[in-house]
């Protein structure tokens, strides 16, 4: 290859470069902008916050949006306080043993699928698989009818229950990062005596710490971030989850963006803490399903 060829494909390269960074550039300020605009419509006052043109700056910061969320409302039931907050110990009420246990049920199937061996396997695995191209909305009204002939509505225990027997999203991106394991490892554990649910809980789950915690917390947010289901079954405001909380208050401060605005900083806090802190196993749980380790 000549000095000239050299250069000149060095030259498209870093052009690519570029054009690739300001592409990931514009697509990074598409999704960060939005949240900005929250976050400092939510130090704003009122007047300032419907005021044309936008001002991307508070011109005062106050904190009258979040007093008015966490402290002057009481609507959310007999209890009286505020319907965000409710709303958020109802979420964490019904997210974190569904979370949890589905997580549990989940491992254990995948755990199945992965390393042990036992007639009709591949074929149940199928149809577990096949069960993930169904839409949700397609079994939206019987379960419904189920639910509402059982006298459940208006309880926590229709958006609770299904995600208790495990989610077939999540059997399977487990079972893809087991099968990576080595059968070595499984092997060894029989001949020492250990039972299947010795070897899930003391070599599986050792192992597989960071692909947990990853499916943990994409569970916890599909949970977290629920409307339909919670909008569907629960009709007392004293029920109601963070994002139907958020829905009313949308509504009963439909002339105070800026009090709409801080709950719904309140309601992405606790995901950023989380995400924050579980960055690390998040992205590795992600990046390595299905390698070899």
């Amino acid at each position: 290859m000549t000095i000239d060829k050299k250069k000149s494909k060095i030259i498209n390269k870093r052009v690519a470069d570029v054009f690739t960074y300001i592409g990931l550039v514009i697509y990074a300020l598409v999704i960060l902008v939005p949240f900005y605009i929250i976050l400092v419509t939510s130090f704003k006052t009122n007047s300032e916050a419907v005021t044309i043109p936008f001002t991307w700056f508070p011109q005062t910061f106050n904190f009258k949006g979040y007093h008015t969320v966490l402290f002057d409302d009481a609507s959310g039931g007999a209890i009286g306080v505020s319907t965000v907050l409710l709303g958020f110990g109802n979420t964490l009420l019904t997210v974190l043993p569904t979370t949890l246990i589905g997580l549990l049920t989940s491992a254990l199937a995948a755990y199945a699928f992965a390393k042990l061996r036992f007639p009709g396997k591949n074929i149940m695995f199928g149809i577990l698989l096949a069960s993930m191209m169904i839409p949700g909305i397609v079994t939206l009204m019987p379960s419904y009818l189920i639910y509402d002939t059982l006298y459940l509505t208006n309880t926590f225990f229709p958006i609770m229950v299904p995600g208790l027997f495990g989610g077939a999203a999540c059997i399977f991106f487990l079972r893809q990062y087991f099968s990576a394991i080595p059968d070595d490892l499984i092997e060894a554990a029989k001949v020492d005596g250990v039972s299947y649910i010795g070897i899930f809980f003391k070599i599986i789950v050792p192992l597989s710490v960071a692909a947990l915690i990853a499916q943990g917390i994409l569970w916890f947010l599909n949970g977290y971030n629920d409307y339909l289901g919670p909008y569907l079954y629960l009709w007392d405001a004293d029920k109601y989850t963070l994002q139907i909380a958020l829905m009313f208050s949308v509504g009963l401060y439909d002339t105070d963006w800026s009090a709409v605005m801080a709950g719904c900083v309140i309601a992405l806090l606790p995901m950023l803490i989380l995400y924050l802190f579980a960055q690390r196993y998040f992205i590795e749980g992600i990046a390595t399903t299905g390698l070899k380790i």
